[in-house]
């Protein structure tokens, strides 16, 4: 029998939020004012994020649920939970990320009569999943934190109970977190079957010297595996349930899905490549160009014909996750080199389409239909409140990769340079012809901003509430220090890998 210690200094982010989350439904059965409740839950995040900040003082690479390694339990021990400076990178933005979410919940959660404790309470849990998930070294905690990421998100999404529309998105959400979550185990049974690891350190030397005859179901694992996670990051085709999600959740949901739980996914998928599976890269590589190619493709020329912010966005987001997994492309050749660039261009990317809902957020009406703001309900905005307006163009100016945005335009760089230094050309053209598509309709939304309202039409007022201006501002830093110096970023996360 195995004992094993338990490093809390490691589990300490996760352990915070987890805490909290309890504590805040707890707090909400003794009728804890919900305000109350909303800076508890924030405060429990911003707590968490000064773990890992500490963590990352600390230097050393901390990891702990470790097993003795070898035949005889002789060799180097192999871990589920691993607190390396990939990990950290991930769970600051998740955390970070998370702050922001709560902040422009607050209102939110009134105005849409939801109930707070059990809002915070979900929102807290799959934060929990998403710290899991960017620290998991074996399968099975991979799997289980991605299952604590999603299903507490889809009751996030229909928690307005008399909301049809709402309603609706949760259970296409459902079906498919039940869907990916399936086609996943099938594919870690076949890679258990295949070389009976479960851990990644061992999975990977297993894989490497696997009998011909087994090679055909370890691929067939490999191939699940990738289907499983491009659910969860909204890569076609598995892309279908992201706009009438985005659509119908609660616009600071939509902002979770769209940079929490996609970061999230996008670091475990990276965990997996690297760590688990680079010895099957040429089957894995040639999939991840064409999802990375198709997905891009879709989603932008699907924005293109978008008239509402939200599903502009959703759109919008899909095309991103192209991006993301096109270094990923370059299958076990150059593998670190592309892991980097995914991770920059996902950090990066959290931090402008964050401040982008931010700004929706804001500016929604007070009506009872406010998520279907059209685009043109913003022109005028620049008007009514220039501080708001510069702040959505200078988002929407990084998502194109325009300067004074150069954050965006390096993210895209450091994306290029990945694939062609690993030899996938033609995606890197794929790339440039969908850069240019998507410089048009972020400059389209762009400039509305600047025209002037439909004749008798009043401009769009803002909420000018604390939360919501402490959440843009927030956004508008970041995004300000990492278009000043957007090298630290590629420096940090070199490190990292």
């Amino acid at each position: 029998m195995i004992i094993q210690s338990i490093d809390y200094a490691a589990v300490a982010p996760a352990l915070i939020v987890a805490v909290a989350a309890v504590a805040l439904l707890l707090g909400d059965a003794f009728d804890v004012p919900r305000r109350v409740l909303g800076w508890a839950s924030c405060g429990a995040l911003a707590a968490a994020l000064v773990a890992v900040i500490a963590l990352a003082a600390g230097g050393g690479r901390r990891a702990t649920f470790c097993v003795p390694g070898g035949l005889r339990g002789d060799g180097p021990p192999s871990c589920s939970y691993v607190a390396d400076h990939f990990t950290l990178l991930f769970q600051g933005v998740v955390l970070a990320a998370g702050v922001v979410v709560v902040l422009l919940s607050l209102d939110e959660i009134t105005r849409a009569k939801m109930p707070a404790g059990e809002y915070h309470f979900l929102l807290l849990a799959a934060t929990v999943g998403a710290l899991t998930l960017v620290a998991a070294r074996d399968l099975v905690l991979l799997v289980v934190a991605l299952e604590t990421l999603s299903l507490p998100v889809f009751a996030l999404v229909g928690l307005r109970r008399y909301d049809g529309a709402a309603t609706e998105a949760a259970l296409k959400l459902f079906l498919v977190s039940v869907i990916s979550a399936a086609v996943m185990l099938f594919g870690v049974s076949l890679l258990y079957g295949a070389t009976g690891a479960m851990h990644l350190d061992r999975l990977a030397p297993a894989l490497a010297r696997l009998p011909a005859d087994l090679e055909p179901v370890a691929a067939a694992g490999v191939v699940l595996v990738l289907a499983g996670f491009a659910f969860k990051v909204a890569a076609v085709p598995f892309h279908f349930w992201a706009p009438d999600v985005y659509q119908g959740a609660p616009l600071p949901v939509a902002a979770f899905l769209s940079v929490v739980s996609k970061a999230a996914g996008f670091a475990g998928l990276a965990i997996v490549l690297a760590l688990g599976l680079p010895a099957y890269g040429h089957v894995w590589g040639p999939l991840a160009a064409l999802l990375a190619a198709v997905t891009m493709t879709l989603g932008n020329l699907m924005a293109l014909r978008q008239r509402t912010a939200i599903r502009l966005l959703a759109w919008s987001s899909v095309a991103q996750s192209g991006y993301m997994l096109a270094p990923l492309a370059v299958g076990d050749h150059r593998l670190p080199e592309a892991v980097a660039a995914t991770t920059a261009y996902v950090a990066l990317y959290a931090v402008m389409n964050m401040g982008a809902f931010a700004v929706v957020v804001a500016v929604q009406r007070r009506g009872p239909h406010s998520r279907w703001d059209t685009l043109d309900d913003f022109r005028g905005l620049a008007r009514s409140s220039p501080a708001v307006a510069a702040a959505l163009a200078f988002f929407l100016i990084c998502l194109a990769g325009l300067p004074p945005g150069v954050m965006g335009l390096f993210a895209k760089v450091v994306v290029f340079r990945a694939a062609l230094a690993g030899g996938v050309t033609w995606l890197a053209v794929v790339m440039a012809v969908n850069t240019v598509i998507g410089l048009y309709y972020y400059l389209v939304w762009a400039v509305r901003l600047f025209t002037a309202p439909p004749a008798g039409a009043r401009p769009p007022v803002p909420d000018t509430g604390v939360p919501v201006r402490a959440a843009i501002a927030a956004a508008a830093a970041g995004a300000v220090v990492l278009s000043a110096a957007p090298q630290l970023v590629l420096q940090t996360v070199s490190s990292v890998t």
